[in-house]
């Protein structure tokens, strides 16, 4: 909306001083057009706006405008400066929103708060995006038109049709009741009933959303953490899964895990040459990981090849070894 822009432009200059009209458009993901209009409608409503002419010119506020937030002692300040930091918000669509909030938090905080809380700030880092072993962790990208949609009916306590792509399976329309949204490791996850039961959904794939009017069938209260346990117990439980201990290369741990199901534990092993787990040298890893049945996970190991060994259990290794042994017996045989 024109209005939050509108502030998030003020609060932009008031923390970093004079700004030129291109920075300020990259800032608010805007042109440098709609940047000049918003700054004729500042100036129009009294905001003490003005340009800089010359090389190192911009856009800036006279001194001491500004608003002020009482009550926040230093350590309050600095909790919620570190909870901006966190990318979980992506996954619910608030991305934007969630920067938006921290920039008017540090303009309104006192005098005596507003460097040191920002300061201290600098030398925490939350979430980052690759771990120690430099292995990016990938988020959940979904449109904010969808998290949007999701999180309002959420909110407001009403039925959600969304169409989802199921893992192997085309995509449909279904009606749910929404009972709450879950983040893990960058992923976000709609928890709901459908026709009384528990589903729980990927908010990447669901590739449309809609919030209907009629209330939904849920609970008044919920214990979110609790919900998600249990279900996480069942899944790990049922069906036909089986759990795979497997060592990989780190350069196809994303291949890995994006084929399986669930990663239950992982750990880093043979650093060093003669360690255990170790290959020429090189670091593996040592996952124990969830596939949807033994052919799943059979067919998951071959493809991986050289790069990954089944530790457990031992048929999976039997199965990959009787597979190895008549593929070398066939190209090893002499050409005719």
């Amino acid at each position: 909306m024109r209005a939050d822009r509108l502030v998030s432009l003020v609060l932009l200059l008031r923390q970093r001083g004079r700004l030129s009209a291109t920075a300020l458009a990259q800032e608010l993901e805007v042109s440098t057009r709609t940047v000049l209009r918003d700054i004729e409608a500042l100036s129009a409503a009294g905001v003490p706006v003005h340009a800089e002419r010359g090389r190192y010119g911009g856009f800036a506020l006279l001194p001491g405008f500004r608003t002020e937030l009482t009550g926040l002692n230093h350590d309050e300040a600095l909790a919620l400066l570190v909870a901006g930091s966190r990318r979980g918000a992506q996954a619910f669509g608030l991305g934007s929103a969630l920067a938006s909030a921290m920039l008017k938090v540090v303009d309104a905080l006192p005098e005596s708060h507003r460097d040191t809380a920002a300061g201290v700030a600098e030398r925490l880092l939350i979430d980052p995006e690759t771990d120690l072993l430099a292995r990016r962790l990938e988020g959940d990208d979904v449109p904010d038109r969808i998290a949007g949609e999701v999180r309002r009916a959420v909110f407001a306590g009403r039925k959600l049709r969304i169409r989802y792509a199921a893992v192997g399976r085309t995509p449909r329309w279904r009606t749910v009741d929404p009972i709450g949204l879950v983040t893990v490791r960058e992923q976000g996850y709609l928890l709901a009933t459908r026709s009384g039961e528990d589903r729980t959904y990927r908010l990447s794939r669901v590739l449309a959303a809609e919030e209907l009017a009629e209330p939904a069938e849920r609970p008044d209260r919920v214990d979110l953490d609790r919900a998600w346990q249990e279900r996480g117990t069942r899944f790990r439980t049922g069906g036909d899964q089986v759990t795979v201990l497997v060592r990989v290369d780190p350069a196809r741990r994303e291949e890995l895990v994006g084929t399986a199901l669930a990663v239950l534990a992982e750990d880093a092993e043979g650093a060093e040459e003669g360690q255990e787990g170790a290959v020429d040298g090189r670091l593996r890893l040592r996952l124990e990981v969830t596939f949807q049945d033994a052919r799943h996970a059979e067919w998951v190991l071959w493809k991986l090849a050289a790069d990954a060994e089944a530790l457990s259990p031992q048929w999976l290794r039997t199965a990959l070894h009787e597979r190895a042994t008549a593929l070398a017996a066939r190209y090893g045989a002499s050409t005719r």
